[in-house]
């Protein structure tokens, strides 16, 4: 005869509660967090910077996740360099997806101000935990591909509007050297050979545009033109411009002599934090360009 006993209890399962930590011990706890998550930025920073693959991977994971600082590109791209659309728990449930079970969060760095002891305003670091798209159930996801702008609008956007702010754009039939193009510091105006196509001229354009933007700062980085070759790659990236002829393989001399390993990894941050900024920088400018661009044309329409 069989034997039900086993189903004659609806009990729920005794769960072991895990002992509440006190407010000091919490503390601790996420100290050590956010210090693990830094040493890994760290180590990434050092990577990146002695290995020119590396350093094209971390531009490439960069170029899709622009939204993100430097320093959490790098600890995006230690988890999972083909991460292209990140977000927390809540988030993904927000869009009514729900994160896939057993998956393992990206651990990033959220900036929050807070007021010190003397009263002055500071900014600290909290990790948060981050799901790629690529571990979430998107099956209720809409997403809406946004309308890509023509060679033409893409082209006429990153020219500069005519301000003392920016270079003056002239386009020449010949440069020295078969450039493509050139920025003149004394005259503030940057000379483009004409003919090109929307690749080379795209290419040549931007790096010259965020040349420029280096070498006028104040806390101009350690080799500008280094800096505006890697701000180049980046928009051609984003815009859809030819990237073949880009190499790094010349990393190692870059950063090289930049002091011991923990001074070396906030140098490389710091110049890749600068990168990330002028290609926001531009980019933003171009983006508004070509949304002003739709507007007007919207109207000429009606």
């Amino acid at each position: 005869m069989s034997n039900f006993d086993d189903l004659l209890n609806n009990a729920p399962a005794e769960t072991k509660s895990r002992p509440q930590l006190s407010k000091e011990e919490y503390a601790e706890k996420k100290k050590v967090e956010r210090e693990e998550v830094f040493a890994l930025s760290d180590q990434m920073a050092m990577e990146v910077s002695t290995d020119g693959n590396k350093f094209q991977q971390y531009l490439d994971v960069q170029a899709v996740n622009g939204r993100y600082s430097a320093v959490n590109t790098l600890l995006i791209m230690a988890k999972n360099p083909k991460a292209s659309h990140l977000g927390s728990f809540d988030y993904w449930k927000e869009k009514n997806c729900s994160v896939k079970p057993k998956q393992t969060a990206i651990a990033i760095l959220e900036p929050h101000e807070y007021q010190k002891e003397d009263g002055s305003p500071g900014v600290g670091y909290n990790v948060k935990k981050v799901f790629d798209i690529s571990q979430v159930d998107t099956r209720k996801l809409r997403i809406t591909p946004p309308q890509q702008p023509s060679e033409r609008q893409i082209l006429t956007a990153l020219i500069p509007p005519k301000s003392s702010q920016y270079p003056m754009i002239s386009g020449v039939d010949e440069l020295p050297d078969d450039l493509g193009a050139m920025y003149n510091p004394e005259t503030h105006t940057i000379s483009i050979r004409k003919g090109m196509g929307f690749d080379d001229t795209f290419r040549a354009l931007s790096q010259e545009i965020a040349f420029a933007d280096f070498v006028t700062r104040t806390d101009a980085p350690a080799d500008p033109a280094f800096s505006a070759y890697c701000t180049s790659y980046l928009l051609c990236k984003k815009y859809g411009a030819d990237t073949k002829d880009f190499s790094f393989e010349g990393i190692v001399d870059v950063f090289e002599g930049k002091g011991l390993q923990e001074e070396k990894a906030q140098v490389v941050k710091g110049e890749l934090s600068q990168i990330r900024d002028v290609v926001e920088t531009i980019s933003g400018r171009m983006m508004r360009q070509i949304e002003q661009a739709k507007a007007v044309k919207s109207q000429e329409a009606r």
